[in-house]
């Protein structure tokens, strides 16, 4: 398994939520559902741009035209429910950092005032 994308467990378990494909359409065959899913991932955990997805996952064109689409539809949302549901909320950790800054990093003056 690669770094971002689903395992076989997370994907038989969110599949079933992804709109169906309408067959008997013209045009060009949909592009794989889970191919998709992993690249909208890798994006949003890597923080990259659209632009910097690996071409592995397809154009970045067609994976934003389709989080746009499951955006828009709950289908995203449904999907991260449905992710979510077994997260080990017990060891959960968060970052708090604090950095002070000197007088004159925010515009104060230099000497004492």
């Amino acid at each position: 398994m690669k770094r971002y994308e689903l395992t076989k467990e997370q994907w038989e378990r969110v599949k079933a939520i992804l709109p169906a494909e309408r067959t008997g359409q013209r045009g060009r065959p949909r592009k794989d559902d889970r191919k998709m899913l992993n690249g909208m991932l890798w994006i949003a955990r890597s923080g990259a741009q659209w632009r910097e997805l690996p071409e592995a996952y397809g154009p970045w064109q067609s994976v934003y035209a389709r989080f746009a689409k499951w955006r828009d539809d709950g289908t995203l949302e449904a999907v991260f429910r449905a992710l979510s549901a077994d997260a080990d909320m017990e060891n959960l950790s968060l970052d708090s950092t604090c950095i002070k800054i000197h007088k004159s990093a925010n515009g104060g003056r230099k000497n004492g005032g």
